[in-house]
């Protein structure tokens, strides 16, 4: 698999390699880049929670109808709210949570891209090699149709079987064209998540197909390590502080402030207070909203848990299958088949064996190789998809996973829902 790309050094001159490509879409990729902008405005909101209700001045002027010395009376207030209900430290700690909950949702995009470009790259990399098999194959072919054709002529061969060699050669020519042509869109593909122009001056260097290494130990669980799980995570949090604040603006907050008063020519200065009294509306709307929000994030949670644990389960069984095959193409079906075009080639030189017997034996040799890279492409992906799952190595907050408490308890059953919820 790829480097981290925080691990390379870049260096284009040399051609650009997966590890370096991952670092461009990771800078031009448009998707990202509105991505991040949209976390910014989670950033803005949690920067401005928590602050207190600007103080509010008040000034009551009043004239008195009769003819006396002083008729105006003015009474100016100042009134300033104290959050004595804690909300405010409850919308902070939410909106925290919510910028949390954004950014692993970058992080979440940057890793699929990611994954995305690795696929690509890989696609990209077996049709150079089928492309460049098939040509060698097809040059072995061209060496052939000249000679079948001049035992033809001089009677030594049908004429139909030597008609056989020019057919193979016009299907793998056919070949070439359709794997350079598949060469050629994979590499529009790659600029395309690279955020690059299609003209762009950059060579792309292939990389090797690895026979589906896994970075991740195969102890390595969805809860540990995939970003939709830490995000999930996250958005619970922030419902239940949202809940929790909700709860605790239905207790009342003070507000108090000086007062001054000046009364046909007479001074007074006091204080002016101000409670009110939850007994009406006491926030149900708000706090119904936010538990029925909680519990939505909560079965999301749960769900998405299931869900790739199950894609998990498959997508491991789905490795270890390919795996097999290819072994299977490696050890038994490749040698068989070089067996076979060296005995065939040896009888020919001998006399002894028909050129259809090499043709078959050729074009054999050609189609175990190719099977043998769509084998290696196809457990490369296959790997690719594991480490989709359980998300870009990296280190495990412990910490963090305890303070979930119950929403981990999907792992062992998220059908057993639980109306108590830790936060």
């Amino acid at each position: 698999m790829a480097e981290s790309p925080g691990d390379i050094g870049f260096e284009p001159s040399d051609g650009i390699g997966l590890a370096e490509g991952e670092v461009i879409a990771l800078v031009y990729n448009p998707h990202l880049r509105m991505a991040r902008l949209g976390a910014g405005v989670a950033r803005a909101t949690a920067a401005h929670a928590g602050l207190w209700d600007d103080p509010e001045l008040s000034v009551d002027i009043l004239r008195v109808t009769e003819s006396v010395a002083n008729p105006w009376l003015i009474s100016p207030g100042l009134a300033l709210t104290i959050p004595l209900s804690g909300r405010i430290e409850a919308e902070e700690a939410g909106a925290n949570a919510a910028l949390r909950a954004e950014l692993l949702r970058v992080e979440e995009a940057e890793w699929m891209t990611r994954v995305e470009l690795r696929r690509a790259w890989l696609r990209w990399s077996a049709a150079l090699l089928r492309a460049e098999q098939t040509a060698r194959l097809l040059e072995s072919i061209e060496s052939l149709v000249g000679s079948t054709s001049a035992l033809a002529d001089a009677g030594e061969m049908s004429r139909p079987e030597a008609a056989l060699f020019a057919i193979e050669r016009s299907t793998q020519a056919r070949m070439l064209a359709r794997y350079r042509g598949e060469a050629a869109v994979a590499v529009q593909q790659i600029r395309m998540i690279m955020g690059l122009s299609p003209d762009a001056p950059l060579e792309l260097v292939a990389t090797r197909l690895n026979a589906g290494r896994i970075e991740h130990d195969s102890e390595d669980t969805i809860a540990e390590h995939n970003l939709s799980i830490s995000r999930l995570r996250e958005e619970y949090d922030a419902a239940e502080q949202s809940l929790l604040a909700e709860t605790r603006k239905q207790y009342p907050d003070l507000t108090i402030g000086p007062q001054y008063e000046s009364d046909q020519g007479q001074s007074r200065i006091g204080m002016l207070g101000a409670i009110p009294i939850p007994i009406l509306n006491a926030n149900r709307q708000g706090i119904a909203e936010a538990e029925a929000r909680r519990e939505l994030a909560r079965a999301a949670f749960e769900v998405e848990y299931e869900r790739l644990a199950g894609s998990l389960a498959v997508a491991r069984a789905h490795h270890g299958s390919l795996h097999q095959q290819r072994l299977l193409l490696e050890q038994e079906v490749a040698p068989q088949v070089d067996r076979q075009y060296a005995d065939a080639r040896r009888l020919l030189e001998l006399g002894e064996g028909g050129g259809l017997l090499l043709l078959e034996s050729l074009t054999r040799v050609g189609q175990a190789q190719v099977e043998l890279i769509d084998a290696r492409l196809d457990e490369s992906l296959a790997a690719i998809e594991i480490e989709a799952l359980l998300g870009p190595a990296r280190e495990v907050d412990h910490d963090a996973l305890r303070t979930t408490g119950n929403l981990d308890s999907a792992a062992d059953g998220a059908a057993e829902h639980s109306k108590e919820v830790s936060p």
